[in-house]
């Protein structure tokens, strides 16, 4: 790998400043999840970001979140890493760091698993996978999004209906269903 030179990584290094300085900004104001909407409060697994599970305890949880955060934040990057992993750790940091939050309180650590078992409970049939209309692809012949199955259906859905927030779409094929989310 190429060895950076000190300008080039103190420019790196102060671009990484500034976008942490705007994450902490937006996460100060926005991780609220007991009064969060309810597009937003299902929006990330923060157990799975933590490399962790519901029945974790908060001194376990804790001690994954020390290891990736110790892992990815952007102090701890060597002086061979290129400006896109530099990047990308950021990012693993400020997801890692937001789910900290979320789980390392009591109180909002019991508010988000109540609201995940209760968008688990309004499910009204098992869904799948939950895919993002972005990750779709736009078929202009027959005027619809398709997304493949592992059985080698299709999912499909039209731009009428993909403009509500979310919908259930089947596989053409075989019996199983997606969640189509009109917002990351």
């Amino acid at each position: 790998m190429p060895v950076t030179d000190g300008p080039t990584l103190i420019r790196q290094l102060s671009s990484a400043v500034r976008m942490l300085s705007r994450y902490k900004r937006v996460a100060e104001t926005s991780v609220n999840y007991p009064n969060m909407t309810s597009e937003r409060r299902c929006q990330k697994d923060w157990y799975s970001i933590l490399e962790s599970s519901p029945s974790d305890g908060l001194q376990e949880l804790k001690q994954k979140y020390q290891r990736l955060a110790l892992m990815y934040h952007p102090d701890k990057q060597g002086p061979d890493v290129t400006v896109t992993e530099a990047e990308e750790h950021l990012h693993r940091f400020i997801e890692v760091d937001q789910a900290w939050k979320v789980l390392g309180n009591q109180e909002t650590k019991r508010a988000y698993d109540l609201q995940l078992r209760a968008s688990e409970l309004n499910q009204s049939w098992p869904v799948d996978a939950r895919v993002c209309l972005d990750d779709m692809t736009w078929d202009d012949d027959n005027k619809v999004y398709t997304y493949g199955c592992r059985c080698g259906g299709e999912f499909s859905i039209g731009r009428e209906e993909a403009e509500g927030e979310e919908a259930i779409v089947c596989c053409d094929t075989c019996s199983l269903s997606i969640e189509v989310k009109t917002t990351t």
